[in-house]
């Protein structure tokens, strides 16, 4: 049937609707102007879908497995360092953002229990691997690096034999408030003795320690280099640096609650500045000097269904409190795979397609790109800092059995050995 008749049969069957059916008559007289302009949008979205998806593919992708020694001694403003080398908002000129697809590369940060077996890894670009071996090797010389196979690639979505959650995280207040990070637990200061430090990783290595055979935990921090976007990030509208919104709220702070003027041709004097205050605008000034990462993270619980501990659940999102602070900022549950109640999820098939979901978006360690673009919300904020408190390579206050670290210490050759 042509397309003008479908169009007539469709206005006449609201032939009593004098108002729709006048617009329905202007739309159709204004179909040359608005049919190219649409149809050249879906092009463009669909050609800039392609272009970003071949461009990735071509990156390829690699997982290193990071192996600690019995000893290290680098604090985590060492893991800091590594982060900022990392952080690259770059995305080249405009040929290389509308013709060949580029974007920001993002990382992959992730803790793993393997039946108890505790492991670090980092995800990548394949094209970028020497670059954060590199940037390892330069903070933690001790370390050994090694591509391995994708320990996610080899679950496979068993509904019969298998249990798995998933949810991701969320900050409980505004980004330019930062989390508790290890310089407020006072690992930027060098102590005496190892026995006096306060990890707050640790919390999280014992509990991945805990797991049973049959039972995994993963925990998986997806960043990439935050920066204002523009038409380089297909924005017609600029959007501005998380900064400007920190300086604004230090800005609200000080007039809400210390601002009192004393004459019209003097500055606002500072009065009544509590220690709590000071320290939130301290915390954030720290913040606006770091560089900082679009966030998202993950953390999955999958085990046999004969040993399935529901009480794990509550222990995986538990163990970042100790990164919360009522003054500053915390980490919450946004989203989940389980829903509360039975009546919203009639026999479990949307529980079933959000596990999949979950499963395949971590396989990909897709979120900043499709196919899972800001799946279940958008990221967040954390500074460099901020990161390196939730990853970095613990020293010997972490005691975990099943923490597995490298027997030997590796050694630097002699500096006179001959050439």
């Amino acid at each position: 049937m042509p397309f003008i008749t479908l169009f007539e049969r469709f206005v006449s069957l609201f032939s009593d609707n004098k108002l729709l059916r006048e617009a329905l008559s202007a739309a159709w007289n204004l179909l040359p102007l608005w049919l190219p302009i649409l149809l050249v949008t879906l092009f463009l979205q669909i050609w800039f879908r392609y272009k970003r998806t071949e461009w990735i593919k071509k990156q390829g992708s690699v997982l290193l497995e990071i192996r600690l020694p019995k000893e290290i001694e680098k604090p985590p403003s060492a893991m800091e360092v590594v982060l900022n080398a990392l952080s690259q908002p770059s995305v080249g000129n405009y040929l290389d953002v509308y013709l060949k697809g580029r974007v920001r590369p993002w990382f992959a940060l992730e803790l793993v229990s393997l039946e108890g077996q505790v492991k670090f890894f980092v995800w990548t670009f394949a094209t970028l691997k020497n670059i954060v071996e590199a940037q390892i090797y330069s903070q933690y010389p001790t370390v050994e690096v090694h591509e391995v196979p994708d320990y996610a690639l080899r679950v496979k979505y068993d509904p019969e034999n298998f249990s798995i959650w998933g949810a991701q995280l969320k900050l409980t207040k505004a980004d330019v408030y930062p989390l508790k990070t290890y310089v407020d637990y006072g690992l930027d200061k060098t102590m005496a003795e190892e026995e006096e430090k306060v990890d707050p990783i640790t919390a999280v290595l014992e509990f991945l320690g805990s797991m049973r055979p049959g039972e995994q935990a993963w925990v998986q921090i997806l960043i990439r280099a935050h920066r204002s976007e523009g038409l380089k990030d297909r924005r017609i509208f600029k959007k501005a640096d998380w900064k400007d919104a920190a300086k604004t709220e230090i800005k609200r702070i000080i007039e809400k609650e210390t601002f009192v003027k004393t004459e019209k041709e003097k500055p606002p004097a500072l009065l009544g500045l509590t220690d709590n205050q000071k320290f939130v605008i301290g915390a954030i000034e720290r913040s606006i000097s770091k560089p900082a990462f679009d966030t998202m993270i993950r953390c999955v619980y999958l085990a046999r269904k004969d040993v399935y501990n529901s009480f794990n659940i509550s222990g995986l999102t538990g163990v970042f409190k100790q990164f919360s602070s009522q003054t500053l900022n915390g980490l919450a549950v946004k989203w989940k795979t389980k829903f509360e109640y039975p009546w919203e999820d009639f026999r479990g098939i949307r529980r079933v397609k959000n596990e999949m979901k979950m499963l395949d978006a971590y396989k990909r360690r897709s979120y900043f790109q499709p196919p899972y673009r800001f799946f279940h919300g958008k990221p967040f904020i954390l500074t460099s800092e901020e990161v390196a408190t939730l990853y970095h390579f613990p020293g010997g206050v972490a005691t975990t059995p099943t923490f597995a670290r490298i027997a030997s210490r590796k050694a630097e050759p002699p500096a006179n050995l001959p050439i």
